[in-house]
């Protein structure tokens, strides 16, 4: 039972055609062509129009008032009929949109429910098993099986009977004026989800409530069922499936390991029809097309989650990735920002395509450690529509996509591409070994190919059909447990997912966030790369490592963000010790992947240098910070960063100023394209100088004596620092 306008409800009845399935306007194609070969003219809008919510007799009495006596209504219907099933047959029944969350809430709620169709009980349950909907119904009731059709109301009266209910404590859900007066008249709570025709205005008074379409429906009906709250890891993905579906453009660790997730879990009564999943690594593609599935894994929990439904596209694919922005509800955004400039112009087609067929809204997820990034790509993108469409058509697109920002509560890390290829070769074997009671399969000769495509050949042509393959994970990344995904308040679908976390203004949390773990997180890899780990994990492990995250922690960062932000203590506190606690933990975060582009890193309004900047203006110290951004120049022209190009822009720089690492700080020049925004060479020439005597303090020891700075193993704070020495290696 719910309460819904004041009303108790204890069981729904929906019509069918029109109210659950979009079946009215086919009806009306198949019912012309059929008059048409029968009887050598369509069947007039007028006639079919008229005849919406009617039995057949009434409907065969109106089509003979419009076109004589002689009119062959029950042939035509029969080739209707025909024409319509064939259709359904080879295309599917066309289920409206909302509908299966909205029965997935009210069966969920304990409602009992039921089918009061004009339709015939054969054509009624052919479409209602074609949609897979049957199973949420208790009883149906046919047209063949009353003797008076609608707008009498015998047929919901029979059908609230059959439920044992009261028909006040009925909702009864119609699309049609004849329909609704039947619900009037059976003294249900008629509920209007309007189609073709809308009803007269004083037919339409009479009903409870009146919907544009069925989403709608479940807006209200959401405020009256129990909130799922946030899913815990280990809960299942709802087991049904919606029309929806949603996109992941840039299949990285958040996309792949995260956003997936976080749209899987999408409403917590269904989940969404298909994942659509944009990368430029055929590697990924091919594996997670051959397996049909992947898996998540997180450590600390010992659990590994699946994620299927997923279909893999090439990024470099422009075709793909529009239609992946025209078909989705979300796009959940996770791509470098220079990758965003080369992704901008593809976008702005896919919105265009989108709107100029569908006219709908959509929802973007923007995951790109940046605040303002959702602002960041609405320009990228406008910038490319001004050159594809009209002004005006420019602003309806951008009005009909909501740029939402998002700040991820999670650590993910993508496996390497070594570490896949051993995965692929170890289940490549099991699987052979497996594969005894499986059919025979034709392969073609072997031909010299990598060989990660060698091991997927293997697996796919079992993909969709092997029992041998529903026992094997392919583990993708390795991930925390946190769950909530925050995100900036302004989408009303974002309302409904169930693990997201809406607020109203996210900069203050983006902010706190980013300065916690974003700076930090890079300089403890660039620390521990140096001192030879090779994941962050290894490095807290090293006393060096965790007492310069401890200082950077709770006597640099956290002080200045609880004193610029004094009410959010509470969560600088959780943030801060949260994310402690995950790198002790990280020993499958490489550090190179982590420590990745140090250039972007040590920009004048970046993670580092911000988070001075704002240590200053409360009198905070910050010898810490100072360390770290030199450890990224060291990091740039020693370390492990032979593939990262910033790195490399970083040692060219290095190098063409005769070593001067001042010249890389109060850099200035090009920069993708635009000015780097580096140090300022007089007003900040006090940090200049510090960053610069850490890095030829480091320049001039070699590993076994890279010990932190005395400044940094001094003072007092929550977490003492003890002085790090040769013996604490």
């Amino acid at each position: 039972m719910i309460m819904f306008q004041g009303k108790k409800i204890h069981s729904a009845i929906f019509d069918m055609d029109g109210t659950m399935f979009d079946t009215e306007r086919l009806r009306f194609r198949t019912l012309k062509q059929a008059s048409l070969e029968i009887f050598g003219k369509a069947l007039s809008e007028q006639t079919l129009i008229g005849s919406l919510g009617l039995s057949a007799k009434r409907a065969e009495a109106l089509a003979k008032a419009h076109n004589g006596d002689d009119f062959p209504y029950a042939q035509i219907r029969q080739r209707a009929d025909e024409l319509e099933l064939e259709h359904v047959r080879n295309h599917g029944v066309p289920i409206k949109a909302g509908l299966l969350e909205v029965l997935e809430r009210l069966r969920k709620s304990g409602l009992t429910l039921a089918v009061a169709t004009s339709s015939r009980r054969a054509i009624a349950e052919e479409y209602l098993i074609n949609a897979n909907v049957l199973k949420y119904f208790d009883i149906t009731v046919c047209g063949d099986e009353v003797s008076q059709g609608k707008p009498h109301p015998e047929i919901f009266l029979r059908a609230a009977r059959a439920l044992n209910c009261q028909p006040g404590q009925c909702f009864m859900v119609e699309d049609s004026e004849n329909g609704l007066l039947s619900a009037i008249r059976a003294e249900g709570q008629a509920i209007l989800i309007e189609d073709i025709k809308p009803p007269a205005p004083e037919v339409k008074a009479g009903a409870l409530k009146a919907y544009p379409g069925m989403h709608a429906f479940l807006a209200d009906l959401s405020e009256c069922v129990p909130d799922l709250g946030m899913p815990a890891l280990d809960d299942s993905f709802p087991a049904s499936l919606n029309q929806f579906r949603v996109g992941i453009h840039g299949f990285g660790a958040i996309g792949g390991g995260y956003l997936t997730q976080v749209l899987s879990h999408w409403d917590g009564y269904t989940r969404p029809c298909e994942i659509i999943a944009a990368t430029r690594s055929r590697m990924l593609r091919e594996s997670v097309a051959a397996f049909g599935r992947y898996s998540v894994r997180y450590g600390a929990s010992a659990f590994d989650q699946t994620i299927d439904n997923v279909r893999m596209i090439d990024m470099d694919d422009e075709e793909a990735v529009i239609e992946m922005y025209n078909a989705a509800e979300v796009v959940g955004m996770s791509l470098p920002e220079q990758a965003i400039h080369h992704q901008a112009r593809v976008i702005a087609k896919g919105l265009l395509r989108r709107f100029e067929r569908r006219g709908r809204e959509l929802t973007l997820l923007i995951v790109l450690n940046k605040i303002g990034g959702a602002a960041f790509v609405r320009r990228q993108v406008q910038a490319q529509l001004a050159l594809l469409c009209t002004p005006q058509v420019c602003k309806q697109v951008l009005e009909k996509t909501h740029f939402a920002e998002t700040v991820v509560s999670r650590i993910v890390s993508k496996i390497s591409n070594d570490a896949l290829v051993r995965q692929l070769r170890i289940k490549s074997q099991i699987f052979r070994n497996s594969l005894e009671d499986e059919p025979t399969v034709t392969r073609k000769p072997a031909t010299p190919a990598p060989e990660y495509e060698r091991l997927i050949g293997h697996f796919r042509p079992f993909a969709q059909s092997s029992s041998a393959m529903s026992q094997l994970h392919l583990i993708l990344f390795n991930s925390e447990p946190d769950m909530p995904l925050y995100v900036e308040r302004g989408s009303d679908l974002l309302e409904r997912l169930r693990q997201v976390k809406t607020v109203a203004d996210i900069t203050q949390i983006q902010i706190i966030k980013n300065r916690l773990w974003n700076g930090p997180h890079a300089i403890i890899a660039w620390y521990a790369s140096l001192l030879g780990h090779t994941w962050v994990g290894q490095g807290m492990g090293d006393a060096r490592v965790s007492a310069l995250a401890e200082r950077l922690i709770h006597q640099e960062v956290a002080p200045a963000l609880m004193a610029e932000y004094p009410q959010m203590s509470e969560v600088v506190s959780s943030f801060a010790n949260a994310f402690l606690e995950r790198c002790k933990t990280s020993f499958k975060d490489p550090c190179v992947r982590v420590g990745r582009d140090p250039m972007r890193k040590l920009q004048r309004n970046e993670r580092i240098l911000s988070s001075i900047d704002l240590a200053r203006k409360h009198g905070i110290q910050t010898p810490a910070l100072a360390f770290g951004a030199a450890l990224a120049i060291h990091y740039a022209l020693h370390g492990n960063a032979s593939k990262d190009r910033e790195a490399q822009l970083m040692k060219a720089l290095y190098k063409a100023s005769d070593e001067r690492v001042e010249a890389v700080l109060t850099h200035d020049g090009d920069y993708h394209g635009k000015p780097y925004l580096g140090l300022d060479p007089v007003s900040d020439a006090d940090l200049v100088e510090s960053i610069s005597a850490n890095f030829r303090l480091l320049q001039q020891r070699d590993r076994a004596d890279w010990t932190l700075p005395s400044a940094l193993t001094r003072g007092s704070s929550p977490s003492h620092l003890c002085e790090v020495t040769e013996c604490d290696r």
